[in-house]
């Protein structure tokens, strides 16, 4: 495999670090203003266009280096990714309803199908269409549900991004090498100012739209030599951070008797810090988390299928025990939800 990923990460990096002071000064003169609210912890405003950072060097990196027989599987993803830009950057603005934000994040879902992208699990499109849109619907919350500290989201998907380069190179997957680079190198050049104390935000501008590409990468790798029984394990572990917080979330408030789309500081990283932790050293342990379970997609996808299996199960069984550590710290510090 050619080395297109090289230039494409270093080109999303600079293309970051150079937009995101000019995306900050956009969102302090359009007034796209983040302030303290229930979900997150910020405690002063704060400018939050990054996303048009991300977006920008994402796709620039991608149009100017990718393999042009790539472009169009990739103009379908660039589409779905556009519109949610979009959306998140009107619900910066204006605080749009989870009802109006829902059909973007539908319909993004639904071109992959058109693109031949979708999962396999069952091989009948009558199973697998409706997993592939509820897949990419979750995982497009998820990051944004992720988006409650400093340096969070964009750190994890910086993280997620670079396992998913390594496991397109492995695997001779040109497509899931440069759409990881391009995340991995965009991630990087915004958190060089979102990193704690952060000077700006994505917004849901980004979060939405790496949560989308995301989820695409989980479904775009391939392993030719494994059964689907033991690979499908992987992208679960590559994504475990944000799989993990947004099902904590859902299930916390639901058994609390509250709307899985209210706002609250009920999320992982709330629960770490309720629990003593600083607000660095919560990051730390997360980014931890996330090289650790995708460390582990990793060794399954060189293992024999008998010791990978044992791997993936092992991975979701901690997966399981920090589920319930985690609602054990909600009862024990009795988090607030104001």
């Amino acid at each position: 495999m050619t080395y297109q990923f090289v230039p494409i990460l270093v080109v999303a990096f600079a293309i970051a670090l150079g937009m995101t002071p000019v995306s900050r000064q956009i969102a302090m003169r359009l007034g796209v203003i983040d302030r303290p609210k229930k979900r997150n912890i910020t405690k002063a405003p704060t400018p939050m266009m990054g996303g048009l950072a991300l977006f920008s060097a994402y796709s620039v990196s991608l149009f100017l280096f990718m393999p042009t027989d790539l472009y169009g599987t990739w103009a379908f993803i660039l589409l779905g990714t556009s519109i949610l830009a979009i959306t998140g950057l009107i619900d910066d603005r204006y605080d749009l309803s989870w009802r109006v934000k829902m059909p973007a994040m539908i319909g993004s879902a639904i071109l992959m199908l058109f693109a031949g992208i979708n999962i396999n699990l069952f091989q009948t499109p009558l199973i697998d269409f409706p997993i592939t849109i509820i897949w990419l619907v979750a995982l497009t919350n998820a990051v944004n549900f992720m988006d409650n500290m400093d340096g969070l989201s964009a750190g994890l998907s910086a993280i997620a991004g670079g396992f998913f380069l390594l496991m397109g190179l492995a695997q001779d997957l040109p497509l899931v090498a440069c759409m990881g680079a391009a995340i991995l190198g965009s991630d990087l050049g915004f958190l060089t100012f979102n990193f704690n104390p952060a000077s700006t935000f994505m917004g849901d501008m980004g979060a939405l739209a790496l949560g989308y590409n995301l989820g695409i990468l989980g479904i775009l790798i391939e392993f030719d030599t494994k059964p689907i029984g033991i690979t499908w394990m992987i992208p679960i572990l590559i994504l475990a951070l944000p799989i993990f917080d947004i099902n904590l979330v859902v299930f916390t408030r639901i058994r609390e008797g509250r709307s899985p789309v209210d706002a609250g500081k009920d999320h992982t990283s709330h629960r770490l810090l309720s629990a003593g932790f600083s607000a660095r050293m919560t990051l730390f342990i997360l980014y931890s988390a996330c090289v650790l379970f995708g460390s582990l997609g990793i060794l399954i996808s060189t293992y024999s299928d008998f010791t990978a299996g044992l791997i993936g199960v092992s991975g979701l069984v901690i997966l399981g025990l920090l589920f319930i550590l985690m609602m054990s710290f909600r009862q024990r510090f009795q988090l607030s939800n104001n």
